[in-house]
């Protein structure tokens, strides 16, 4: 008698799979060694003559502008890359250790173009290239989206890779930072008047709040990719109202944006859903 075996076919394109290829050095020239995490479709090394060029997603986990924890979303993120994109979750410098605005966005900049200057040693498509950050970050992902090209937030690492994206994913980041500092003021929370000061370079600066804001930055007839902006209506530290204004800016200047309200959705944490992922998932589907 034969006993019943169950069978299933081999996998030869390692379809559906990822890997993880952690601390990639893509910055030295600020003193400060600042790495990424790739996460991406699984590869047969042995057997491919040159990977496939994938589509590419910079992540930029919240942080409240210090150094991001990369490992947070991890294993979400790789759900992206088991569908063919190549994620790059990234770091930045401190504001709080004397690095002020721009440094955080320098460096994000700094590592798209370096992603593109290696994209075939990682099998990327680099005229494919989109941006996704979380509060901060989702502030550092706006300020992306709204600054191609910009010499003001470039520097001589990688010079001549460009450091634009074809589109923007925002979720719960802070797009006016002159209200959220006079909210802070109000409170006294000297954690996040640290924060501030640090940013502004130890004492109070409007003018760089709004240079950091995305909501200031927003011009008709400016050449912006398209915008998803995510946030919940249950956001206890970044309002929903400052995606909202965002949102009605860019869509009253002529820009192409979406908006998704998360019911009840706090800032991170249970703000998250498998549905959520989904509609992400499918926006970079159509603008990747």
């Amino acid at each position: 008698m034969q006993l019943p075996v169950t069978r299933f076919p081999y996998n030869p394109t390692m379809e559906g799979l990822a890997e993880v290829l952690p601390d990639i050095v893509y910055s030295t020239e600020t003193g400060q060694e600042l790495k990424l995490t790739l996460i991406a479709p699984w590869r047969d090394r042995e057997k491919e003559s040159a990977p496939p060029k994938r589509p590419l997603i910079v992540f930029v986990q919240g942080s409240a502008f210090t150094f991001p924890n990369i490992h947070y979303e991890l294993p979400q993120l790789s759900r992206y890359a088991r569908e063919g994109y190549v994620v790059a979750t990234v770091t930045h410098r401190n504001c709080l250790e004397g690095h002020p605005f721009p440094a955080y966005l320098q460096d994000v900049k700094t590592a798209i173009r370096f992603l593109r200057k290696h994209a075939d040693e990682y099998g990327i498509d680099p005229e494919r290239v989109g941006i996704w950050g979380t509060s901060s970050g989702g502030n550092t992902a706006l300020l992306v989206g709204m600054t191609a090209g910009d010499p003001a937030f470039g520097t001589g690492e990688h010079a001549g890779y460009p450091d634009e994206v074809r589109c923007v994913v925002d979720c719960f980041g802070p797009t006016d930072m002159t209200v959220l500092y006079e909210a802070v003021r109000q409170t006294g929370d000297q954690g996040f008047l640290d924060i501030f000061l640090g940013l502004m370079g130890g004492s109070e600066n409007p003018d760089i709040l709004r240079a950091m804001s995305p909501l200031f930055r927003v011009q008709t007839g400016k050449p912006y990719p398209p915008f998803l902006l995510i946030h919940g209506d249950a956001d206890a530290l970044v309002p929903f109202e400052q995606s909202l204004r965002m949102y009605e800016a860019l869509v009253k200047a002529g820009h192409r944006a979406e908006m998704v309200c998360v019911e009840n959705g706090p800032h991170e944490g249970t703000f998250w859903s498998w549905e959520l992922h989904g509609y992400i998932m499918d926006f970079f589907r159509r603008n990747l």
